[in-house]
C-alpha cells in the first residue's frame, strides 16, 4: 500500500506525529547561489501542505535567516496544524566566539532569533545543529530542558553528533528527569550509509526517530553527474552553484557513480525518476522516520513527493543494498562473523523476541 504524506509516523518514542518526508527549506533563499525566491517559495509550501504534509525542517542560518523569515510568513493562518524544526549552533554572527556552538548562551539567543524570524512563540523541534566537543553534555541537557519547560521548545533533538554522545546524553536525560532526545538527523542516503554502523541503530535503541538529510546525496542520485564531472574543472563547466559545491565535497565518485547507475537501472524497471526510487530506498530504511526533502520548484517537490508511490520489490532493494554496501568496521565485522558466532552459539538456533 503507498504511503501518503498524511500517512503520520510517530517520532521516536515521542506521541508527536511527522508526515514521512519533511520539507527541507534550505532552498527557500537565494543567498546562497542557488535556492527559490519568496514567490516560488511560498508555492513550494503551498504545494506541500495541500498535500497533507505537516513536518517542516528549517535552521536560523539557512540562507542567511531568509529561510524562517519566508516560513514565518507562510505559516501564519496555520502554524498549529504543522510541526516546525529548527536548529542552533552554527555561527549567527562573524567574529562573535559565542554566537555559535552548542553551549546555553548560543542556544538561547539562536532560539530567541528564530522565534522572532518564525513569527511564533514556540518550536516544536530544536535541533543541535553541530556538535562542539567544548560544551559538557549537562550544559545542553539542561539548556534544552529550560527550553521545554517555558514552552518555547516541544521536543529537543540532535543532528551531526557523535553517536556515544547522543546515547550518553540520552541515558543522562532519563536518569534526571530532564526532557528525553526525540530526534536524530543526520546524513544519509545510498551513497552514504556511515550511519548504518552506530547512528541508527543507536536512536532505534534510544527511541530517537531518524530524519535523514541529503538522501538524494547531493543530487548524485537524481542521475545529474556524469563521469565528466570527476574532474574539478567538468563539476562547474556546466551548471554554477549547488552542482560546483557537492562535486567539491567529494561527492561524485567513481563509486558514487555506479550507484548512481544502480538506481537508474532500477528507475527504469519501474518507470520511476532516479530520485524517486533513492528517496523509496530510504523510507524503506529500518529506523528511518521521515527524510528531509527539498527542491527549488513545485515540479521538483511534486517529483520527490511522489517517491511514496514507489514500492521496491525485495530483489530491487537487494541490489540497492548490494552496490551501495560499507565495510561496517571494527567490531561490527567481527561481531557479526561466523567465528564469533561459533564460540558464542555453537550449532544453537537462538532467537530475540
Amino acid at each position: 500500500m503507498p504511503l501518503t504524506l498524511d500517512t503520520y509516523r510517530t517520532l521516536g518514542r515521542s506521541g508527536l506525529r511527522v508526515s514521512p518526508l519533511a520539507l527541507g527549506t534550505a532552498t527557500f533563499g537565494t543567498e546562497w547561489g542557488w535556492g527559490a525566491g519568496q514567490d516560488d517559495a511560498r508555492r513550494l509550501f503551498d504545494a506541500y501542505v495541500e498535500r497533507g504534509g505537516n513536518f517542516i525542517d528549517t535552521a536560523g542560518t539557512y540562507t542567511d535567516g531568509s529561510s524562517e523569515r519566508m516560513l514565518g510568513g507562510f505559516i501564519r493562518d496555520r502554524r498549529e496544524e504543522l510541526v516546525i524544526a529548527t536548529k542552533y549552533s552554527t555561527l549567527r554572527r562573524p567574529g562573535d566566539p559565542n554566537s555559535g556552538g552548542a553551549h546555553r548562551k548560543s542556544m538561547f539567543g539562536s532560539v530567541e532569533d528564530s522565534l522572532r524570524r518564525l513569527g511564533t512563540d514556540h518550536v516544536d523541534l530544536l535541533f543541535l545543529h553541530v556538535w562542539d566537543f567544548l560544551t559538557p553534555v549537562e550544559e545542553v541537557l539542561r539548556g534544552l530542558d529550560d527550553l521545554v519547560r517555558q514552552g518555547k521548545v516541544l521536543y529537543a533533538a540532535m543532528s551531526n553528533v557523535p553517536a556515544w554522545q547522543v546515547a550518553r546524553m540520552q541515558a543522562i536525560a532519563d536518569l534526571r528527569g530532564w526532557s528525553p532526545l526525540a530526534a536524530l538527523q543526520i546524513e544519509y542516503s545510498l551513497i552514504n550509509r556511515g550511519g548504518e554502523r552506530d547512528l541508527i541503530p543507536m536512536a532505534r535503541e534510544m527511541g530517537l526517530g531518524v530524519t535523514p538529510y541529503s538522501p538524494l546525496g547531493g543530487g548524485v542520485l537524481t542521475g545529474k553527474y556524469g563521469r565528466a564531472d570527476l574532474a574539478a574543472e567538468g563539476a562547474g563547466s556546466e551548471e554554477s552553484g549547488r552542482k560546483r559545491f557537492n562535486a567539491g565535497l567529494g561527492m561524485v565518485t567513481e563509486r558514487t557513480l555506479a550507484i548512481a547507475d544502480a538506481v537508474r537501472e532500477v528507475a527504469a524497471e519501474l518507470g520511476r525518476t532516479p530520485a524517486q526510487v533513492a528517496l523509496a530506498w530510504t523510507l524503506q530504511a529500518p529506523g528511518v522516520t521521515a527524510p528531509v526533502v527539498g527542491a527549488r520548484t513545485p515540479e521538483q517537490l511534486k517529483g520527490n513527493l511522489d517517491a511514496l508511490e514507489v514500492a521496491l520489490t525485495a530483489d530491487q532493494v537487494a541490489r540497492l543494498d548490494e552496490v551501495s554496501a560499507i565495510d561496517p568496521g571494527y567490531p561490527h565485522d567481527m561481531l557479526a562473523s561466523g567465528h564469533i558466532r561459533a564460540v558464542t552459539a555453537g550449532a544453537m538456533r537462538i532467537e530475540s523476541r
